[in-house]
């Protein structure tokens, strides 16, 4: 070009950042100052929405000092770009040091800060942030701002009286109906761990003027991980008589459902739609398929899933190792561990839990040892709360429950109670009920509402005889509000999905499964009678 003006050198700028080579933009940037143009808010715009990760620190200082040599010039959108910059690059202090450096602040500049905020976890001090913003700063949060404050309130799992508080704050400024915030707040309510969560994020879902894809897989993903299966199946099939476009999110959740109820033949059909629709080599489709063919006991069918899934990354080799580890094939599991490596296939901490899984399930202790104390120095993985406990379970089902015990006392973190009920599991198999009342005493500190502790020991008192005790535990357990929670047994006839639990007679055919339930007893009955007499008359021959 004979001449060069602002625009030129933005476009080149801004195409080569929006194609991830800041490099090459920032020294396009320097050779624009060295021809006598200034930047303005373009190309500052460009260059600090290319800007993410630690590595990006002193760059994003760099650009910084020219903000501030051309500050008179630029406007406010160039100061807000650079707290959402400093932020992607972790160095939250600078982008809180140029918010409250800005003397004119805009909804935009608030929504930014409080975005830093939630992005980096840091809970509390988004929602002080959030309040501040109410009371202090004049201006009026929109669908921005309950997004952000809302992905905050679920961060944890667990029903939060400041996610409901804000859910009603969203009801009186009549943003319930907008898309974005009722995404937020379903999303919200379905990483809550209490099942009764679903209903109000169905509430939520049911309110929206339109419903967009990340409404539905939402919903879909919440009924499928609260242990919903039958509510997911049916939602899922739903979307496809509304015509929903259906993608790899929604597919894994299904599949996942599947695996669940064991409906093989359900699962096959939703396999069909997967291969239909081009994500049968999509890692989660993949792996949900994997996942689904194992527990059915269909193993070929999920070797094939993995060897049509791509195999570049590790989530269909570690939906594969647990696909073996399941059906109790260490050396299958072992070969597949050792074809990563040979292909350099990016290890993660899953790909351990399922080889210690494994090891655990097949007796092979010194194995699993040798991987947890080789996962760091070796391969580089950190061990995490997961890791220790397969650990934990390694050396309980082999009886070495003080080696259990010394794993335990060594996390450089506080156990939590998944490896607590690992140790108590394996204190029941073996009988120590010494071990047992200890390990009892932290899980009713860190889980005092969690019916599977109280009804294990109660299981033990019985089997040792320790009558009163049990009774002691009960009482405690009524006391608390606490019930066992009943089991359930389901059976897919022609492609329909029957429940049943415990004395259930909600079925509109409970009459004929009685009636058939009663005769086949009576023919158990007559068969182990007729085998007591065979043993009688073959113990009279003998003698």
């Amino acid at each position: 070009m004979p001449e060069r003006n602002t625009i030129s050198w933005n476009a080149l700028i801004a195409g080569y950042s929006e194609s991830g080579n800041l490099a090459q933009a920032m020294a396009l940037f320097l050779e624009m100052e060295r021809e006598g143009l200034a930047p303005d808010e373009a190309t500052f715009a460009a260059l600090l929405a290319a800007v993410e990760g630690p590595n990006c620190c002193f760059l994003m200082q760099e650009l910084h000092g020219k903000i501030v040599k051309y500050g008179e010039t630029l406007g406010l959108a160039v100061l807000n770009a650079a707290i959402t910059a400093y932020s992607q690059c972790g160095a939250l202090a600078d982008s809180r040091r140029i918010f409250d450096g800005i003397e004119s602040r805009d909804l935009i500049s608030w929504n930014s800060m409080l975005g830093a905020y939630a992005y980096h976890g840091m809970d509390d001090e988004a929602m002080e942030f959030f309040v501040r913003m109410m009371q202090e700063s004049g201006v009026h949060p929109d669908m921005y701002s309950f997004t952000s404050i809302i992905s905050v309130c679920s961060e944890h799992g667990r029903d939060d009286h400041r996610g409901r508080g804000i859910h009603s704050l969203v009801i009186k400024i009549g943003l319930e109906g907008v898309t974005h915030v009722c995404n937020a707040l379903i999303a919200m309510y379905t990483r809550f761990t209490e099942n009764c969560m679903m209903e109000d994020a169905y509430k939520c879902f049911n309110s929206l003027v339109l419903k967009d894809t990340v409404s539905w897989n939402s919903m879909l993903t919440g009924y499928s991980q609260h242990g919903l299966n039958a509510d997911a199946l049916r939602f899922f099939r739903c979307m496809r008589s509304e015509n929903i476009k259906t993608d790899e999110f929604a597919f894994s959740a299904a599949l996942r459902s599947c695996s669940d109820l064991a409906v093989l033949q359900l699962g096959r059909q939703i396999h069909c739609l997967v291969i239909q629709s081009g994500f049968a080599s999509n890692d989660f489709v993949s792996s949900s398929l994997i996942f689904m063919y194992s527990k059915s006991g269909m193993l070929g069918d999920a070797r094939k899933s993995f060897e049509e899934a791509d195999k570049s990354s590790s989530v269909p080799w570690n939906s594969m190792m647990f696909g073996y580890a399941q059906h109790g094939q260490a050396q299958a599991v072992t070969n597949l561990f050792n074809e990563m490596l040979g292909l350099k296939v990016p290890l993660d901490h899953v790909t351990f839990v399922g080889l210690i899984t494994t090891y655990s399930h097949a007796g092979l202790v010194d194995e699993g040892s040798e991987i947890l104390n080789t996962m760091e120095t070796r391969y580089g993985i950190p061990l995490r709360m997961e890791h220790y406990a397969c650990g934990v379970d390694l050396y309980g089902r082999a009886g070495q429950l003080d080696k259990a015990k010394e794993l335990i006392e060594s996390m450089p973190f506080q156990p939590d109670a998944m490896v607590w009920m690992t140790l108590l599991g394996a204190c029941k198999i073996h009988g120590n009920m010494e071990l047992a009342s200890d390990v009892a005493s932290h899980l009713l500190v860190a889980e005092p509402r969690q019916h599977s502790t109280y009804v294990l020991l109660s299981s033990m008192y019985s089997g040792l005889g320790m009558w009163s005790d049990r009774a002691t535990l009960q009482k405690v357990m009524k006391n608390r509000g606490l019930s066992k929670v009943p089991g359930w047994s389901w059976i897919e006839v022609k492609n329909e999905l029957h429940s049943f639990n415990a004395e259930d007679r909600s079925h509109p055919r409970m009459d004929e499964i009685y009636e058939m339930l009663r005769t086949l007893l009576q023919v158990a009955r007559r068969l182990c009678s007729l085998e007591d007499e065979e043993i009688l008359v073959t113990k009279s021959s003998d003698t």
